[in-house]
């Protein structure tokens, strides 16, 4: 059995998205199973569990694995998002741990990941399981975030200190103030990854 392994950002938005790809998977390819990693935040992501018995009751050959709980403390972060980023580089030894066990049972063909679960990477890489990204955005969006590790390599200061504008191949100018706000300032605890 063939397998592709989907992995979301915690939050009911980025889930559904997941879920929609797998069902537009199974519709072109109905031989493969369909894994989704789920990331148990320590703040509320909306009505998740119900979502995930409906699709389960309807979509059997979508499996959802509950990732184990890393404990946070949310004041120990400025930003939901930040923590988000922190909680998700913490999950890759339970990211490597379901990817091994989903691989006793099928072959896992690829990981798909959304565009914030960048720490997955390496997990996949070590294990040979080719990855791709899962960006639901605009494009305009995707070239800033792809943008940024240049950005993020020619500048030592934070997005929030640069003040002057973001010349960004594929969008107009924009002000570095303007980032988003967990990417304005880069010694924050739990940094996009995206950006580094």
């Amino acid at each position: 059995m063939e397998a592709i392994v989907l992995y979301p950002v915690p939050a009911m938005g980025h889930l559904i998205s997941m879920v929609e790809l797998g069902k537009l998977i199974l519709t072109h390819h109905p031989s493969f199973t369909i894994n989704i990693l789920i990331t148990t935040p320590p703040f509320n992501t909306g009505c998740t569990a119900q979502y995930i018995t409906d699709v389960s009751s309807t979509t059997p050959s979508i499996t959802f694995h509950h990732l184990p709980t890393i404990s946070l403390l949310l004041s120990s972060y400025a930003t939901i998002e930040a923590l988000t980023f922190e909680l998700l580089q913490l999950n890759n030894p339970n990211v490597h741990r379901a990817l091994q066990s989903i691989s006793q049972t099928c072959t896992v063909r690829t990981l798909i990941i959304d565009g914030f679960c960048t720490p997955a990477v390496a997990v996949a890489t070590e294990l040979n399981i080719p990855t791709y990204y899962f960006y639901t955005s605009g494009a305009s969006s995707l070239a800033s975030f792809l943008y940024f590790p240049i950005i993020h390599e020619n500048t030592t200061e934070s997005f929030k200190d640069l003040n002057r504008l973001l010349y960004i191949p594929g969008i107009p100018p924009i002000p570095s103030s303007d980032m988003p706000q967990p990417l304005l300032d880069r010694s924050t605890k739990g940094h996009s990854p995206i950006a580094c």
